[in-house]
């Protein structure tokens, strides 16, 4: 099967045998001259949309109106998923003519010049475009000097590159921060006189930049140029409410709650799950709201409820950035539950192998790991529950049900409220090893009708 590298240079190479120009341009571009792997390629041409589909007659116009063309690998099976095919984006050569909805250009006007069409984008680190072939860069807007100095700036005036799509501001924190760059002043005062208007981009583009800052890699520092940038207080004003939170020092000698989250984000791995790095933001979004100060000696800062609290917030949260049932569920739940590692070798056997039977429990896992790293540093409830898990066998945790609701009834217990009742407590005395088969499981079971 193709890579989408050896399409783009066959793309390339099929434009120019046609007379058109054709460039690699963009972000695969940047990251070729970074040293990096680019997960996608983009080509720029003085090929009109109607010719780029004459050549590829496979090719989707995905975005026609604006010049756009997607090319597809056509040299696999028909029903071989169109995901699974190398693909890359032809654009030819555009002037931008006005932003009325802030993110799309009411028209364009083609081009046959690269110059003009690298001075639309959004970067000069994205403004630099390759011939495949000869590995030539050309630069028409210094993003060779910025890549070099680590800086990201906007191309011409920040102010009207963000003006036409306010999810720019956004992405330059993105880039600062997955490469380790500076945000040019000038385009960190435009993100800050305009951080307001990012409530104009649809609220699933903001999540979903939220989500890649949040997993790229980088996100204590993206976090700390989102609240740099002034988008931070805007978009996700609960978060900003941390700062300055004081904690308990005996359990939390890093600071106060941004400190001690900025902490847990640092130590997110690139790639991690979006639900779990969600859950590490948004564990102790309920602290500010619940914040009790020490009243005396022997006293001490105090979040009852804040867990409770929290998971209220974070269903909020979810609902007004529209995720998915599944992932709010499952964020919820690793808000509500990140405060109950500290009584596992308190529990009970049943409430234990409840606990660890958590859907993704994996995740709640590696929230306790990063929360406790990220403050007092002792992992004694981490390694009580990995060994826990280790030496019980999964049938334990997960035993067969042993009574059913039929076995009930032929008992003479009408289906009802009562039902649940008897069934959960002979799984609990199964999961505290009180009854391990199911004579012993029918015999407990008739001991409660009879009580």
């Amino acid at each position: 099967m193709m890579t989408s590298r050896e399409l783009a240079d066959q793309i390339c190479a099929t434009l120019r045998q046609g007379g058109h120009q054709a460039f690699l341009v963009g972000g695969c571009v940047r990251d070729l001259l970074l040293g990096r792997d680019p997960s996608d390629y983009d080509i720029s041409t003085d090929a009109r949309p109607e010719q780029v589909q004459e050549l590829f007659p496979h090719s989707l116009a995905v975005g026609a109106k604006f010049g756009v063309i997607l090319v597809v690998d056509d040299r696999v099976a028909e029903d071989e998923d169109l995901e699974d095919r190398a693909q890359v984006e032809v654009a030819t050569f555009r002037r931008d003519i006005g932003y009325s909805d802030g993110r799309h250009p009411d028209r364009v006007v083609y081009s046959d010049s690269p110059q003009e069409d690298v001075r639309r984008r959004d970067f000069t680190i994205n403004g630099l475009l390759m011939d495949p072939a000869s590995r030539e860069v050309h630069d028409f807007v210094g993003g060779r000097a910025d890549l070099a100095a680590g800086i990201v700036r906007a191309i011409g005036d920040p102010r009207l590159r963000f003006a036409e799509d306010k999810l720019r501001m956004m992405r330059a924190v993105r880039f600062a921060a997955r490469f380790g760059f500076e945000i040019e002043p000038d385009t960190l005062a435009a993100a800050r006189n305009l951080a307001a208007e990012i409530t104009h981009v649809s609220i699933e583009r903001i999540r979903e930049e939220l989500t890649k800052l949040l997993t790229e890699g980088a996100a204590r520092r993206g976090f700390e140029l989102l609240d740099e940038s002034g988008l931070l207080a805007v978009i996700l004003p609960d978060i900003a409410r941390m700062k300055g939170v004081e904690q308990p020092p005996q359990f939390h000698p890093e600071g106060d709650v941004w400190i001690h989250t900025r902490m847990l984000l640092e130590k997110l791995q690139p790639n991690c799950s979006p639900t779990l790095a969600w859950g590490v933001l948004l564990h102790d979004v309920g602290k500010p709201s619940t914040f009790a100060p020490a009243t005396g000696p022997g006293t001490r800062i105090r979040f009852d409820g804040h867990a409770e609290v929290g998971t209220r917030m974070a269903e909020n949260i979810c609902q007004s950035f529209r995720f998915s049932n599944e992932d709010t569920e499952q964020i919820e739940s690793l808000v509500a539950n990140h405060m109950r590692f500290k009584d596992v070798r308190q529990m009970r056997q049943a409430t234990l192998k409840r606990f660890v039977r958590l859907p993704r429990f994996d995740e709640h896992l590696e929230l306790h790991r990063l929360d406790c790293l990220a403050s007092h540093g002792s992992l004694d409830a981490y390694d009580f529950v990995q060994r826990f898990l280790a030496e019980t066998p999964p049938d334990e945790v997960r035993p067969p049900r042993l009574v059913t609701g039929n076995d009930l009834k032929e008992m003479g217990i009408p289906p009802g409220p009562k039902f649940k009742e008897i069934l959960l407590a002979v799984e609990e005395a199964q999961l505290d090893g009180q009854v391990s088969d199911r004579q012993g499981a029918l015999q407990f079971a008739r001991s409660i009708c009879k009580a």
